[in-house]
């Protein structure tokens, strides 16, 4: 077995394992995948249409690109790829950049208010599409990365979840790269020769705090090299009963006293999780 197959089966085998544990894909599931040009977004495509042929589900795919007006994006190259290969897909354009150039400062970083906007119309798409997933690119590493920077900056323990329902109910997110590595998928993408549209035609530098989390991880990966699979074991791995969240925990009783009352309550017992969002009145658990 050569380099790109070894990969490939390991990237679509990753996905595989997480479509299975979390459910991601469903018998006439319409799936919209975001195709913005990067290595992500190419393997995650290419990875699902591998399991369409071969599931024992049917589904569909149409892959979506949106073209958020930067100076010299080059959709023709991702057009000419698709069309090239087969795939159904839909090209949008949609003057995001003027918007965000209006609203942000010399020097601000234009990533937060750029994806935000840029989700908005995609879910939009969505349902216009008649589509009742979507697939975005997200892969173990990012899963990683934002889950350190809710711990460092945010004091908070999440990340992105493979599934999402969204607060209106009209889309669910799914992240089936999720168990993928960057390096092989990195790795794929350059043997198979996506076309590849780079993310900084508007100049704009990427979070700096998410850049520093990728180095430290990186360094620790060179002392400690099963860190990620660790980390992300421990995602999956919550001992609710050793951790600080006051929302998990009540008095022994049938009615669980004030809020005040427990600090003198003695022996605490947990809630399980759901149970935990319906006292809290939290509804979805899985964030954002």
């Amino acid at each position: 077995m050569n380099e790109l197959d070894k990969l490939e089966k390991n990237i679509v085998s990753a996905m595989g394992k997480a479509i299975a544990d979390w459910g991601l894909v469903a018998d006439g599931d319409r799936i919209m995948v975001c195709l913005s040009g990067g290595k992500d977004s190419y393997t995650l495509l290419h990875g699902l249409e591998q399991l369409r042929r071969r599931a024992p589900v049917k589904f569909e795919l149409i892959a979506v690109n949106l073209d958020q007006g930067h100076p010299g994006f080059p959709g023709h190259l991702l057009e000419g790829w698709l069309r090239q290969n087969g795939y159904a897909y839909r090209m949008l354009k949609e003057d995001t950049y003027s918007i965000v150039l209006d609203k942000l400062k010399p020097g601000q970083t234009q990533c937060s208010l750029c994806s935000r906007l840029r989700r908005g119309i995609l879910y939009n798409a969505a349902v216009d599409l008649g589509c009742n997933k979507i697939a975005l690119g997200h892969h173990r590493d990012d899963l990683i990365h934002t889950y350190l920077l809710n711990l460092f900056f945010a004091g908070a323990s999440a990340t992105m979840p493979p599934l999402l329902h969204s607060d209106d109910g009209r889309n669910t997110v799914i992240r089936p790269l999720c168990y993928a590595a960057e390096a092989d998928i990195a790795r794929f993408a350059e043997l198979k020769g996506f076309p590849l549209i780079p993310c900084d035609l508007c100049g704009s530098q990427e979070n700096l705090q998410r850049q520093r989390v990728k180095r430290l991880v990186e360094e620790l990966s060179r002392e400690i090299p099963n860190v990620k699979s660790s980390i992300l074991s421990a995602m999956g791995n919550l001992h609710v009963s050793h951790l600080l969240d006051q929302q998990l925990w009540r008095a022994p009783t049938e009615e669980a006293p004030p809020r005040a009352q427990l600090k003198d309550a003695g022996a605490l017992v947990p809630l399980k999780v759901g149970e935990a969002a319906a006292a809290a009145g939290r509804g979805d658990t899985h964030g954002v």
